[in-house]
């Protein structure tokens, strides 16, 4: 018998992050561990009236393309996922990894080439989602591999993922939740966008930056589930002061921690981390658009009260910002570009508080407005 949350949770992913309707051609790309929640969808997709066209990968194929793969290949994208990135009404993507360190020896530099051939994918996705005809979403299923990263055991593990999505028995209608997180996270926007200068401050961060004539947007389980937070792209050049991360940052399938940044004039020019400084630092040097913000985002999910060391949950903990280095979401006004987006996070759930144009809006984790 299926369990019951994993219905609910395709019943998000179909009706509420998607809404999938007669019609729409629906790509699912994911692996084979997720093959329970790939049924549901499935069988839903049917029923809204869609055409579902699975993509899925077997257990540890990146490992071993990585391993195997030539340059050539490395610069190829899949046929397959161009026609879906590019052509198709709306795409789920689930992460369902059973070794998330399963890249960890990999070359980065190997992983940068097949990364930038598998930008355009990226690109297309954000473009056809700003102009509405590409509805995607991107989520997880729970695997043993990221309940070990979270410090938890598998059920126990579970229980915070569907708790996270509100895809549990004491949700009734977790379509209905995820409308009302909308709304309310919508008087946040109205409140705050439109203004010029934000300021945090804090004992882990004291940065300025412009959102002027930039755009919020309301993160409520359209694009990621869970969800769970507000963002824009800053003003490029407006990004000043330091940010000292609280939380590991990955990427990659690589862990660096205690990275501190200082910006002036919107670029990073001083960067160190406490573990893998070095792969910090080539990251940073990418490309032009990479020591550069893309997003400035504020957490909003009190039920994802833990670090993962999963960024679709990180990001989303209730209480903390985190900024992107390198491309920005074009809906939101951004104009950087760059082949990465790598999320840090920082608490801000003691001693700390947002400005915006001098008043006051957020302390201590708890907006004021």
């Amino acid at each position: 018998m299926t369990d019951t949350r994993i219905k609910k949770f395709a019943q998000i992913l179909i009706d509420h992050s998607t809404q999938v309707r007669t019609g729409d051609k629906v790509a699912i790309t994911t692996t084979t561990r997720a093959e329970p929640l790939v049924k549901e969808l499935f069988s839903l997709t049917l029923e809204r009236g869609g055409y579902p066209h699975i993509l899925m990968d077997f257990q540890g194929q990146d490992e071993l393309y990585f391993k195997s793969a030539r340059d050539e290949q490395l610069e190829f994208v899949p046929l397959f996922h161009k026609m879906a990135f590019e052509q198709f009404d709306v795409l789920i993507k689930i992460r369902a990894e059973s070794n998330t360190r399963a890249l960890a020896s990999i070359d980065p530099m190997r992983q940068a080439q097949r990364q930038k051939a598998l930008f355009s994918l990226i690109q297309a996705q954000l473009r056809r989602g700003a102009d509405k005809s590409l509805r995607w979403v991107s989520t997880i299923f729970p695997t043993n591999a990221y309940a070990m990263e979270a410090g938890m055991g598998y059920q126990e593990y579970e229980d915070f993922v569907y708790r996270a999505m509100h895809a549990v028995e004491d949700t009734p209608d977790p379509v209905a939740h995820w409308q009302g997180v909308k709304s309310n996270q919508e008087r946040l926007v109205n409140y705050i966008q439109g203004h010029d200068r934000v300021e945090l401050r804090g004992p882990h961060v004291d940065l300025s930056l412009s959102i002027k004539n930039r755009v919020f947007k309301n993160a409520c389980g359209e694009h990621n589930m869970p969800d769970g937070e507000i963002y824009t792209g800053p003003v490029e050049d407006s990004v000043n002061g330091w940010v000292n991360y609280t939380y590991p940052a990955m990427y990659q399938g690589r862990i660096v921690d205690g990275i501190k940044l200082g910006f002036e004039n919107g670029k990073v020019v001083e960067a160190s981390a406490s573990e893998n400084e070095e792969y910090l630092l080539k990251m940073l040097d990418t490309d032009a658009g990479s020591r550069y913000v893309g997003e400035f985002a504020i957490g909003t999910n009190f039920e994802i009260d833990r670090f993962t060391k999963s960024i679709l949950f990180d990001e989303k903990i209730g209480g903390t910002f985190h900024m992107a280095l390198g491309a920005g979401y074009p809906e939101t006004g951004s104009q950087n570009k760059s082949d990465i987006h790598w999320d840090m996070i920082c608490d801000l759930r003691q001693d700390s508080e947002i400005l915006v144009d001098g008043e006051v809006v957020y302390r201590d984790g708890q907006f004021l407005v």
